[in-house]
C-alpha cells in the first residue's frame, strides 16, 4: 500500500470517530434536556396541585356559623384546592342534619363559594330535650328556636310539626314559647308566646293564619298603641289588652 493511500485511510477513520463522538454528545444532550423538562413539569405540577384554598364565601346560612360549615366541608386547614371535588364537598356538608342542600363553586383556583339551604328549625321540645327540624329529624341539642314547654299527645304532636312546616321562618323566629292548651271546643288548640310580649291562641286548623302576624301586630299598634295582650286566632280574630 502506498503512503498516500494509507494517509487517506487514516483521515477517514479520524472523521468517522469525530462524527460518532458528536452524535453521542448530541444524544446525551437531548436526553439531558428531556429529563430536565420532565423534572420541571413534575415540580410545577406538584406545586400546582398543592395550591391552597385562600378564601371562603358562604351564603344562605342562618343558624350555622361560617366556620361550622367550613368544618363540615373538611376544609378547615385550607387544603389544596384540588384535594376534594365539588361533589365531595357538597356531600360532606349535606351529611349535617341542619343542612337541606349545598352547592359549591370553585373560582380563581383559590376561592370556594358555598351556598347552603338550611333545614329549618321548628322548635325545641323541652320534654324530650331535642330540637325538631323541618324534615322531622330530631337532634340532641338545644338550638335557638321556639320552646315547646309541655307534653303534646302523639297524634296532635305529629300534626303540629306538619303545620309548623308551613309557617314562614321569620314568623317562627318571632315565637318564644309554644304551649299545648286544648279547650272544650278544640283539642288542637295552642298558646304561643311571642317575642314582642303578646299571646296568641290558635288551633292547628288555622295555624297558617299566623303568617299574617306582622301585619296584624301593626294593626294592633295603630289601634291600641304599644300595649300587649292576647290575640285570639282560634275563634275569629280579635285582640284583648292585658289588664293593668
Amino acid at each position: 500500500m502506498s503512503k498516500k493511500k494509507a494517509k487517506r485511510k487514516n483521515i477517514k477513520k479520524k472523521n468517522t470517530i469525530k462524527k460518532k463522538t458528536k452524535k453521542r454528545k448530541l444524544k446525551i444532550g437531548r436526553i439531558f434536556l428531556v429529563i430536565l423538562f420532565l423534572v420541571i413539569i413534575i415540580f410545577l405540577a406538584k406545586t400546582f396541585l398543592k395550591f391552597p384554598i385562600k378564601n371562603f364565601y358562604i351564603t344562605g346560612n342562618i343558624n350555622l356559623k361560617d366556620q361550622e360549615i367550613i368544618d363540615l366541608a373538611k376544609l378547615q386547614n385550607y387544603p389544596s384546592i384540588f384535594k376534594y371535588t365539588k361533589g365531595e364537598i357538597e356531600k360532606n356538608i349535606e351529611k349535617s342534619p341542619y343542612i337541606k342542600s349545598a352547592s359549591v363553586k370553585i373560582k380563581k383556583f383559590s376561592e370556594v363559594h358555598i351556598k347552603v339551604i338550611e333545614n329549618t328549625i321548628l322548635f325545641y321540645n323541652s320534654n324530650t330535650k331535642k330540637t325538631v327540624l323541618l324534615d322531622k329529624t330530631e337532634v340532641n341539642k338545644e338550638l335557638k328556636a321556639p320552646i315547646l314547654i309541655n307534653y303534646v299527645p302523639d297524634k296532635v304532636y305529629k300534626k303540629l310539626i306538619d303545620k309548623l312546616s308551613l309557617i314562614d321562618l321569620n314568623i317562627i323566629n318571632r315565637i318564644s314559647e309554644i304551649k299545648y292548651d286544648p279547650s272544650n271546643v278544640d283539642e288542637e288548640r295552642f298558646l304561643f308566646t311571642m317575642n314582642d310580649g303578646n299571646y296568641v291562641y290558635i288551633t292547628l286548623e288555622k295555624l297558617e293564619s299566623i303568617n299574617n302576624y306582622t301585619k296584624i301586630s301593626l294593626e294592633i299598634i295603630n289601634k291600641f298603641g304599644k300595649k300587649n295582650g292576647i290575640l285570639n286566632l282560634d275563634a275569629g280574630e280579635y285582640f284583648e289588652i292585658f289588664d293593668d
